[in-house]
């Protein structure tokens, strides 16, 4: 069956957080990170599924090569052994010495990184990232007159223009001086790209003072330049409000929040607290936790601006002041998979304390990243096991469903799905993707009218869906069925998804089902091009090629798809064709 089943794998946290960071902020620091992180980021890593597993040996060079190698193939690990073993051999080496900082922050070895960046410091004042690092050390130990010094001697420029004034303003805070740290935060007021960094700082800061009311005016302002508030800013100014015995008004952020977003788990926490009438402590309640949280913002910033290893660099340092910190962690774990590194990313979803409202849709994270390593089986027990924590959740059926369905378990796919969708309690518009999933397995499980149902449903959610048109579309092409029908929708399809090969080479087998062989060998000409390797496509162009009496064409097709690994049963029908040429039982037979 030619047609795209889409990656449907959901990644629960992505959604709830995609606007946690102050999103203003993004285009500035795109503009500011050429000027300022080059000369303490590490080259650009190449991902990579293995890891080096040799150990550090005595030649400084055998050291410094294998070091960039692993660093060349995404094992930052290794990278920074290699690369630390060369620098003890060649201690005053200032490229060895920069590197092994950068490496080793990039790791999370923070006490190791903040020790290298005072030694890079010693030998070069002016390194950016290595100054940083030493003042959220500084206030990290609660040394907030040195971080404040150091911060005053930081240029103006780079990533400091919003580094400077934030961490600042928190050092300041550290020095029992609000008012001081109010003032440090001016320069990022009035500008469009920072002043929502500035009002939510300045909310938080008013917070640690007992400034209720400043602090609320200045969530607000927050909430007014967003588009919808943010997660993050939901959190904290309904906290505010519940402190302040203004339960209704945390209610009702809450569940606006929960209307745009009701599949969220996160607001859980903060629902049983107003229902047993207990007041939160302050999520920013020190220096150190205010700073993590401008490091925060920066580094998802950084992350969406897809500036990988200074967002990780920036993540870690805000870590290394607040261990723990959920959505940093939650952050570290989605750079770390960006680079393909999982077994590094389950790691840091797995430190997110189970008691954490983010920790479910770690664990979710966790059983993807796992199927995607190639160990299915760990995935589906962690997700069955899931399941049965909360018998009233469904995405955890869901996911396993999509972990099936990747994996060709189809039978067992359709059990998954069946059961999330008893938990579903009102199917809307959102379930369109679920009805779909569901549809693809159980077509492939020989369950035709179900499957049927499924995708007319979805239809009726998502009528210009155009992976559902084509799903359905070509299942009654390829059944004879509503040909006229199956054309229309197709033909939307690809209207829609014009550079889709899958969708393309759909319209084409609708022509050729239809006796307009002329016309299909156009549109399948333009579905190889647009997915040359594709075994049922090159096998379809073949076939119309027959029909329009281009037998040679015909046969270097059909070879070409067998090039192309496909499945036992067109294999075996695409050798009988290369024998016997088009006959009828071939024609119609199989997946075609």
């Amino acid at each position: 069956m030619v047609g795209p089943t889409t990656d449907l794998r959901r990644v629960p946290v992505k959604a709830a957080l995609r606007r946690a960071a102050a999103a203003p902020v993004a285009a500035l620091l795109t503009a500011l990170l050429a000027a300022s992180c080059v000369a303490d980021s590490p080259d650009g890593a190449k991902p990579a599924a293995t890891k080096v597993s040799f150990n550090p040996g005595a030649s400084l060079a055998g050291n410094y090569l294998a070091g960039r190698h692993a660093q060349a193939r995404g094992d930052l690990s290794a990278a920074a052994d290699f690369i630390g073993a060369a620098l003890k051999q060649a201690p005053d080496t200032p490229n060895l010495l920069r590197r092994t900082f950068v490496l080793t922050a990039m790791e999370g070895r923070m006490e190791e990184a903040a020790a290298l960046a005072r030694r890079v410091v010693a030998v070069n004042a002016k390194a950016p990232i290595a100054k940083l690092m030493v003042v959220v050390d500084d206030i990290k130990a609660g040394r907030f007159a040195e971080a404040e010094k150091r911060l005053a001697g930081l240029s103006e420029k780079g990533f400091n223009v919003i580094m400077r004034p934030l961490l600042s303003a928190w050092a300041r805070v550290g020095l029992g001086n609000p008012d001081a740290a109010l003032e440090a935060l001016k320069p990022l007021a009035g500008k469009d790209r920072s002043e929502a960094l500035h009002d939510l700082h300045a909310a938080l800061i008013n917070e640690t003072a007992g400034q209720a009311e400043a602090a609320e005016k200045q969530y607000l302002r927050v909430v007014d330049k967003q588009n919808g508030p943010s997660l993050r800013v939901v959190q904290l100014l309904g906290a505010l409000y519940e402190r302040a015995g203004k339960a209704d008004k945390a209610t009702e952020i809450y569940r606006n929040y929960l209307d745009e977003q009701p599949q969220t788990r996160l607001l859980e926490p903060a629902l049983a607290r107003l229902e047993a009438g207990t007041a939160p402590a302050l999520a920013v309640a020190s220096a150190a936790a205010g700073a993590a949280e401008g490091l925060f913002g920066v580094a998802s910033s950084l992350r969406q601006q897809n500036a990988h290893e200074s967002a990780l660099l920036f993540a870690q340092m805000g870590l290394y002041l607040r261990p723990d910190f959920p959505v940093m962690q939650i952050l570290i774990g989605q750079i770390l998979e960006s680079q393909e590194r999982l077994e590094s990313a389950n790691k840091a979803y797995a430190s997110i304390d189970p008691a954490s409202p983010f920790s479910w849709a770690a664990r979710l994270r966790i059983a993807s990243n796992l199927n995607r390593l190639d160990r299915a089986d760990e995935a589906v027990e962690q997700l069955r096991a899931m399941a049965g924590e909360h018998p009233g959740q469904a995405e955890a059926l869901i996911n396993l469903g999509d972990i099936l369905r990747g994996r060709e378990r189809y039978s067992e796919a359709v059990d998954a799905y069946d059961r999330a969708m008893t938990r579903i309690v009102t199917l809307e518009r959102r379930h369109w993707s679920l009805l779909y999933a569901r549809g693809i397995v159980l077509e492939r499980s020989k369950q035709w009218p179900r499957a049927e149902a499924d995708f007319l449903r979805a239809l009726e959610f998502e009528p210009e869906q155009p992976y559902v048109l084509n799903y359905l579309g070509y299942s009654w092409v390829d059944k004879g069925h509503n040909l006229d029908k199956a054309h229309a929708m197709i033909k939307k399809a690809v209207m829609l998804r014009p550079r889709d090969g899958y969708i393309v080479d759909s319209l084409g087998w609708v022509l050729y089902r239809s006796g307009q062989y002329g016309k299909a060998v156009r549109e399948l000409e333009r579905a190889v091009e647009l997915r040359p390797g594709d075994p049922i496509i090159n096998d379809h162009l073949g076939d119309a090629y027959w029909k329009v009496g281009r037998r040679q064409e015909a046969r270097f097709q059909w070879r070409r798809a067998l090039g192309f690994d496909p499945e036992p049963d067109v294999k075996a029908t695409i050798e009988s064709k290369l024998i016997n040429g088009l006959v009828e039982k071939a024609e119609t037979g199989g997946d075609g």
